[in-house]
């Protein structure tokens, strides 16, 4: 199986590449090897590769900078995720589209499901929901859509490397309360995906996958994130006493909840983004594991390197 991975050096390509099964023929491009915004470079490195399946990996996800930068995030996330799935249409790959939360308002009081109503508030959720639909109207059941949530990895940038940093350098912290969600290790998004990819190589698995879709032509739409729920103050205490726990911190500081409004961003954030994991660990057959035992088993990981 040939699979081509958007988006190296970002979280998710760099778990997914960790964990390549030994039976796939991978090539991974960074923005600089393939620019998902020149149609021109995404037809001709797709049609010299012939992947069976594109995982689209990459996007533009600094959510506050998009409210002032919206033609970048709509190039790589609209624009992008279109050429991508024209690309594979032309040589009848598959394609593997990572997704956001941010496509709800967060109104909900109960988990989303992959059939809600989708209305994003900020600028991010609408040019992810525009590639979306990009998507599953070039490609219909020859995509799969996943959408997750708050994502961290012993790579890059992202909650817990921010909140250890400020722990380590500050006197107290005040973190949002009132914005709940699921954080997801990246690692186990890309053991689902890479079980997701090789069970749509496999035909009699594949019919055995009951999906989201509607009607025969519509992509596949999938949920995921680690198990339970938090705010981000949830989160960061946890993370506070696992670093302690593991020495990866000396001392412990107050971490005060606070509410949103209290810490204005220039992006409106959904305030509650809990969505149904359910359709993908049908789909995959991977279950989820909550997300405290995975943050501290990336910790532990962390600390090791």
């Amino acid at each position: 199986m040939k699979v081509l991975i958007t988006g190296k050096g970002g979280q998710l390509a760099w778990e997914l590449e960790r964990l390549v099964p030994k039976s796939v023929q991978l090539l991974s491009c960074s923005a600089q090897d393939l620019d998902i915004t020149d149609v021109n470079q995404v037809n001709h490195t797709i049609e010299q590769f012939q992947p069976d399946i594109v995982i689209n990996a990459a996007a533009y996800t600094a959510v506050d900078k998009a409210e002032t930068d919206t033609e970048t995030a709509y190039a790589v996330n609209d624009l992008g995720s279109e050429y991508l799935a024209l690309a594979c249409k032309k040589i009848e790959a598959k394609l593997i589209h990572v997704s956001t939360d941010f496509v709800f308002d967060g109104t909900k009081t109960t988990p989303y499901q992959t059939d809600d109503q989708v209305n994003p508030i900020n600028v991010y959720g609408a040019s992810k929901l525009a590639g979306d639909i990009k998507v599953n109207a070039i490609l219909g059941s020859q995509a799969t859509i996943i959408r997750t949530a708050w994502v961290y990895s012993v790579n890059g940038n992202n909650f817990v490397k921010t909140m250890l940093r400020l722990m380590a350098e500050k006197d107290q912290l005040g973190i949002v309360y009132d914005q709940v969600g699921t954080p997801t290790w990246a690692k186990g998004l890309a053991t689902m995906i890479w079980a997701l990819a090789s069970k749509t190589q496999n035909p009699q698995e594949t019919e055995s996958i009951s999906t989201s879709a509607s009607t025969p032509n519509t992509a596949q739409v999938l949920h995921w994130t680690d198990a339970g729920v938090c705010s981000w103050y949830d989160f960061a205490v946890a993370i506070q006493e696992l670093a302690i726990e593991k020495g990866l911190l000396d001392k412990s500081i107050p971490v005060r909840p606070i509410p949103a409004s209290a810490y204005p961003t220039p992006a409106q954030r959904p305030s509650f983004s809990v969505i149904d994991k359910q359709s993908a660990e049908q789909a995959s057959g991977v279950e989820t594991t909550h997300w405290r035992k995975q943050l501290s088993t990336m910790m532990d990981e962390l600390k090791a390197n």
